[in-house]
């Protein structure tokens, strides 16, 4: 407001290096604002980023402590499947789109941070999961019963049947919590419990077989998920 009052009361000269000063100024806090954003969408990504590292070789890092026999590159899990694939890059699509179109929908910290908690949360659920079936756990259900093989029951395998399944939906639907993207967040819930639902029916079947009465009983007093 003084710069303006000044310019009236000023030359020419006076009044366009005011004006200048004036465009300058806007032109900054728009930078500003601009760079704010920017971190914002950075601080998210790279959240996001170190998760889905941190999930990966986790994996391999669990396997190589746990059942070291089974080893293998495949232990790292960035080859699941092509549908967990699709997804990934789904994901990153929607994020990128969004954040051109919509950016504001990118810089919901609260959001995020309840994204980032649902992650750590199935990290640390999974994780525990595998290192107290130890040798037990395996990345492919196994169709034959080994000597080394017994029921697991204590832990978090007395809160859930398949905790590291139940870990693993949360940690999925929690990355795209993170990242903000809604159409995602809908079709990984989906995808997810789809896929747990079929992989947890087929691997009870198993169960049943290699341990019989007592996994009966275990399957009365503790929910799959």
């Amino acid at each position: 407001m003084y710069c303006i009052g000044f310019c009236c009361w000023g030359t020419s000269t006076d009044i366009s290096s005011c004006a200048v000063l004036v465009l300058l100024s806007r032109r900054a806090a728009g930078c500003r604002c601009l760079s704010f954003g920017l971190n914002l969408v950075c601080f998210f990504s790279c959240r996001y980023m170190c998760s889905l590292s941190l999930f990966h070789y986790s994996e391999y890092l669990v396997i190589a402590i746990n059942n070291p026999r089974s080893l293998s590159l495949d232990s790292f899990l960035l080859n699941h499947s092509f549908e967990y694939n699709l997804a990934a890059v789904s994901s990153w699509i929607e994020f990128t789109v969004e954040k051109v179109i919509y950016p504001e929908m990118k810089q919901i910290t609260w959001l995020s941070t309840i994204g980032l908690l649902m992650v750590i949360f199935g990290e640390c659920l999974r994780k525990a999961a595998m290192l107290t079936a130890g040798s037990n756990f395996n990345h492919i259900v196994q169709n034959e019963k080994s000597d080394t093989h017994t029921l697991v029951t204590s832990g978090v395998y007395g809160w859930f049947r398949h905790p590291s399944y139940v870990g693993w939906f949360y940690w999925s639907i929690g990355t795209q919590v993170l990242l903000c993207n809604p159409i995602c967040v809908t079709g990984y819930t989906l995808a997810s419990w789809r896929f747990f639902r079929e992989r947890i029916e087929e691997e009870e079947i198993t169960l049943i077989h290699f341990f019989g009465e007592e996994y009966l009983e275990y399957k009365k007093k503790v929910p799959s998920a």
